[in-house]
């Protein structure tokens, strides 16, 4: 695939370490890697954004902005209050289309869930998946309420038309609970897409020799991986 699209079912369930660790495992197998990230919020004009932590997490790959607001907001509020131009899907897809004629694989990571507005005509990062006609990868939590946001996001990428090329459980705690162990089994089968692997909790905060060591064991071999789902599975 040239672009990956990376959304999540919500805010904070891992969406900025899963793209690190994609793009990590690209890198060391020698592919050229960007990270686009449409519409960064919550961050001041000089503070680093998730793209520039991708960077340091997974090395050399090329990093761009479309869109920078300091309230963090979904990102067609954020520029509204900010008075500043909203970033919008035709805008995403270009960029990333021309991103993808200079690199061997685009990963294109959104704010929030899938849905969230991106200006107030409603363009959303599914809406950008469309016109780039590639997969979304859906980074979802380990735990109780997973399955609902999961099931929820994963039929509306299918009643859209795109390809979901699978899950990544954006932080796996350890030790894990009850409802996480059982979610193994349940999470593919609610989204009708397989598991691709399962950071462990903290991931982002190891230093970027060890995130990039690490990385290959964490996804499947359908993102350039090592991790097995049904052992992995069956450890827990």
């Amino acid at each position: 695939m040239a672009v990956l699209v990376i959304t999540g079912t919500g805010t904070e369930v891992g969406k900025t370490v899963t793209t690190a660790a994609v793009a990590a495992v690209a890198v060391a197998a020698g592919r050229s890697v960007a990270v686009l990230k449409p519409a960064q919020t919550g961050v001041g004009p000089h503070e680093r954004g998730d793209a520039d932590e991708v960077a340091r997490l997974a090395g050399a790959v090329t990093t761009l902005e479309l869109g920078r607001y300091p309230e963090p907001l979904a990102p067609a509020t954020a520029a509204r209050r900010a008075r500043l131009a909203p970033v919008r899907p035709r805008e995403v897809a270009d960029a990333a289309a021309k991103l993808a004629t200079e690199h061997d694989l685009v990963l294109v990571e959104g704010a929030g869930g899938l849905l969230v507005r991106f200006d107030d005509e409603g363009g959303t990062l599914a809406d950008a998946a469309a016109l780039l006609d590639a997969p979304v990868l859906l980074v979802v939590a380990a735990g109780l309420g997973t399955l609902n946001t999961t099931e929820l996001t994963a039929r509306e990428i299918r009643r859209r038309g795109l390809d979901l090329a699978g899950l990544v459980i954006g932080s796996w705690p350890e030790p894990a609970d009850l409802a996480s162990r059982c979610n193994l089994a349940d999470l593919p089968v609610v989204a009708e897409a397989p598991l691709l692997g399962a950071l462990p909790a903290g991931a982002g905060g190891r230093p970027p020799a060890a995130f990039r060591a690490g990385a290959p064991g964490w996804l499947a071999p359908g993102l350039g991986g090592t991790w097995d789902a049904d052992a992995f599975t069956g450890s827990c």
